[in-house]
């Protein structure tokens, strides 16, 4: 007859971690593929009508913000403080300057190099670590650097397309998308010191997404009222699908599925986990989509970036060989925000 510790023990050993985290894993990937197949109808949308950037996020931001709101309730439960509502409402100022940037870097540049370009973050991890690190290897976190740039640079010459005659951007073009990545790994990180508390970065975010509408509404006011007096938004054309993806797919779905890699997976964004998902699911609306695409192109420029990330972003390995990703901007010092965040 089995003891109770020995069923314990066979019982451990079928369930390990990997088969545990497996249907979270395939949430994630759904999650992170709706996200981009909402990026790839935005951008036929905008190829397609030539509608204003602005306009377009801040009509998707403000039944989402309403959303956030309704589903977190932040003024319910204990009363945020000064330093959590503060900082939060400035994040969403650094928000709204995102999503301006990566739509307009979506237009102008396409779906593959504006989604790639969202983990140019992580250059920041680099420099943090390289200020503020251990010096035993800095010339691995350079090496990722270079490698990171690379892949920029061979993005902004159209490798990842089969027309290199009309494809062809230079880095000038890619400025936009790259500040808009940074600016993405900026707000992750300020959400994260604000407070590691699971359900109170939710509400938190409520107001950050809120904020970010707000600050949206002049700037789109006055895109709407110069474009309608040069004459070039007499029809304003409206794509439901859209709409309505970018809404419940880019924006609300894709904070909830990121939040669940970070605290069950342990996969941040910039990290070459993640970019491994994300590039299959590129594949895949690539294809999808029949867009001028080279396979072989994007392989090189994703497994440059995959490369870059890993040697520049990644802790030091512990005594027990176990690995940890660094949230970009933090670097190595993620370990310390985590030590000490803001006051709850």
């Amino acid at each position: 007859m089995m003891t109770p510790r020995q069923i314990s023990e066979d019982r451990g050993v079928g369930s390990s971690p990997h088969f545990r985290h497996t249907p979270l894993q395939i949430i994630h990937v759904i999650g992170n593929f709706l996200r981009i197949w909402s990026v790839y109808s935005m951008y036929s949308y905008f190829s397609q009508t030539g509608a204003s950037v602005v306009l377009f996020i801040f009509t998707c931001l403000i039944p989402s913000s309403i959303l956030f709101l309704a589903l977190q309730k932040p003024w319910k439960g204990r009363a945020l403080s000064n330093q959590q509502v503060v900082p939060s409402v400035i994040n969403g100022v650094i928000t709204a300057l995102y999503f301006i940037l990566w739509g307009k870097g979506l237009k102008s540049c396409g779906p593959v190099r504006a989604i790639l370009a969202e983990y140019s973050g992580a250059v920041l991890g680099v420099l943090s670590a390289a200020l503020y690190g251990r010096r035993g290897h800095i010339w691995k976190k350079i090496g990722g650097l270079i490698a990171m740039l690379a892949s920029f640079y061979f993005l902004s010459q159209g490798p990842a397309t089969e027309d290199q005659t009309e494809e062809v951007l230079g880095m000038g073009e890619m400025v936009v998308p790259i500040l808009a990545g940074i600016l993405s790994a900026l707000r992750r990180v300020i959400a994260r010191r604000v407070s590691l508390k699971n359900q109170l970065k939710r509400r938190l975010n409520a107001i950050t997404i809120t904020s970010a509408t707000c600050f949206l509404f002049p700037v789109a006011m006055w895109d709407f009222i110069t474009g309608s007096t040069s004459g070039n938004s007499v029809q304003l054309p409206f794509s439901t699908w859209a709409f309505l993806s970018t809404t419940l797919f880019g924006v609300i779905l894709i904070f909830y599925i990121d939040s669940i890699a970070e605290e069950r997976l342990h996969m941040v964004f910039s990290s070459p986990r993640h970019l491994m998902v994300a590039g299959g699911c590129i594949i895949v609306m690539e294809i999808v989509y029949k867009m001028d695409f080279s396979l072989p192109g994007f392989i090189i420029c994703s497994l440059l970036l995959g490369f870059g990330i890993y040697e520049a972003t990644a802790l030091e390995r512990g005594k027990k060989g176990s690995f940890q990703e660094s949230d970009p901007l933090t670097g190595v010092l993620e370990d310390q925000v985590q030590m000490s965040p803001l006051p709850t």
